[in-house]
């Protein structure tokens, strides 16, 4: 890559600048993260190959920023060819300096609110909109904003965005109005929507409102943005229907003009597959006749305290505070701290493990525990005015009692990367003790014909935990989901598809 031009440099140190200026936590807040100068030139430089040589551009960035797109777009096309320039930027913090910046180039930056601006008649659309919308997650953005949203959304497009829906979603929803017919639109996004629920709107727009021509999702252990954790991805669609047999291109690792792997799917293969992610590394997924994980266990995530510090001791800590013991029962700590596979038990079912965890299960009323436990009742006290008033804990019934989640003999870690020692994101652990866990694990609890069988046989524990460390890490993948740097996260109904037919042969015929 050759070293950035004049106006790029300064760009670069405008950004640096306006982005010192605030903290990062304000700017995840805000989903502000700068696209880097490689990336975008990467993006414009396949935007590029997919528009007529011959045709005047008409360039619009909805969230443009400090210009990143803007500058690559001058570094790809010839100058001749860019007819009109437009960009939008909420933030007068980058908009103001960015418009002095651009001064004297053909760019039209309006310090206003893509959300609320009204989109051009026809003869004035842009047939080349590229895009890094604002990542802001949808806990930040107010009720009456998102029904706004979600109507504008619909005007727009014909698309109901759901409630979880983050703020880039619904950008590129408002944008379909402002592409010209046979337009190309490059929007990089987190990779989630690919694989969550509210990404179904989404992936319906993409599917049956224009023509989806590809997807290109980065490694995730490629930052694209140092200080956001998301894995990203930019999607590529032209503004009118598929045709019959259509097929999307899915590339992976790499750039956009290299990847390191790339395939072609069916768009009518995407229709019925929930996990896009799953492309381009694995096939189309044949449609499942064999039991499941779900079909033999009941899969729970494990217990959510609401302040582990405050509900989880060790037992030198129930001594210290004079805490009552028979009101705590054993939990596992956390996956780091458990070396082994298989979790053995000491006399009581406590776990032979050298750091032994308790949490506090009790469901007494405070009136109660007052009259029987007063060194409880005093440390409750303590503790009430910060703990109770937290989101799960004030949702509680007493506010200090623990979701049933009694002891799991087999638990999966609910996230991690695959490491050195292990080497797989997600770990089996076979739990003969009587701890339970925190929400750092799935439980997977055996359902009656199951259940039955373990009670007959004691050695079919091993061989069902043998089974489930034996099954092909990319299957696990398939249908996790994954996020910046390498982070692999798995929910019990996905884990619950994972294929599961040797469980079958394990079990008596009758």
């Amino acid at each position: 890559m050759s070293a950035p031009n004049p106006i790029e440099t300064r760009r670069l140190l405008l950004q640096t600048s306006c982005d010192s200026d605030k903290t990062q936590r304000e700017r995840n807040r805000l989903g502000q993260f700068a696209t880097p100068t490689e990336l975008a030139t990467d993006v414009l430089q396949h935007a590029y190959v997919q528009l007529p040589t011959d045709l005047p551009v008409r360039f619009l960035d909805p969230a443009i920023g400090t210009g990143s797109f803007y500058s690559a777009l001058l570094r790809v096309f010839p100058s001749a060819r860019i007819a009109k320039a437009v960009g939008y930027e909420i933030d007068d913090h980058y908009g103001r300096p960015a418009r002095t910046l651009w001064q004297g180039h053909r760019l039209d930056l309006k310090l206003e609110d893509f959300t609320t601006a009204r989109s051009p008649n026809d003869g004035e659309k842009f047939n080349l909109i590229i895009c890094n919308p604002p990542y802001v997650r949808h806990h930040h953005i107010g009720i009456s904003e998102k029904n706004r949203l979600q109507a504008a959304v619909m005007d727009a497009c014909g698309v109901k965005m759901a409630g979880l829906t983050g703020l880039y979603c619904y950008f590129l929803g408002l944008a379909h109005t402002w592409l010209a017919d046979d337009g190309i639109a490059g929007w990089l996004i987190p990779s989630e929507f690919m694989d969550v629920n509210y990404g179904e709107p989404v992936k319906q727009y993409l599917l049956n409102q224009v023509e989806l021509l590809r997807i290109h999702r980065f490694n995730p252990n490629d930052l694209q943005f140092g200080d956001a954790l998301v894995s990203s991805s930019v999607v590529w669609f032209r503004k009118h229907r598929a045709t019959t047999g259509h097929e999307v291109e899915f590339s992976y690792g790499g750039t956009l003009a290299k990847p390191s792997q790339s395939r072609f799917v069916p768009a009518v293969a995407l229709q019925a597959e929930a996990k896009w992610s799953r492309f381009p590394i694995s096939d189309v997924r044949m449609t499942a006749t064999g039991p499941t994980l779900g079909d033999f266990f009941k899969i729970q995530r494990g217990i959510a305290t609401g302040n582990n510090k405050f509900f989880i001791k060790s037992r030198a800590d129930i001594a210290t505070a004079n805490l009552p013991p028979e009101l705590f029962k054993p939990i596992l700590p956390g996956p780091r701290h458990v070396l082994r596979d298989i979790i053995e038990a000491e006399a009581d079912g406590t776990p032979k493990l050298d750091r032994q965890l308790f949490i506090l299960d009790c469901r007494l009323p405070e009136m109660e525990i007052q009259r029987r436990y007063p060194s409880l009742w005093e440390y409750l006290q303590a503790g009430k005015p910060d703990v109770s008033g937290r989101y799960l804990c004030r949702y509680r019934s007493p506010w200090y009692a623990q979701e049933n989640r009694p002891a799991a003999p087999f638990v999966c870690t609910y996230m991690g990367r695959g490491n050195a020692s292990h080497g797989r994101p997600f770990r089996f652990i076979l739990n003969l003790s009587q701890a339970t866990v925190a929400n750092v694990y799935l439980m997977l609890y055996p359902k009656p014909p199951l259940a039955c069988a373990l009670a007959d046989n004691r050695e079919l524990a091993r061989k069902i935990w043998g089974f489930l460390n034996s099954i092909e890490t990319k299957t696990l993948l398939g249908e996790g989901r994954v996020y910046g740097g390498g982070l692999y996260k798995m929910e019990p109904r996905e884990l619950a598809n994972v294929p599961a037919g040797a469980i079958a042969a394990m079990l008596p015929t009758e």
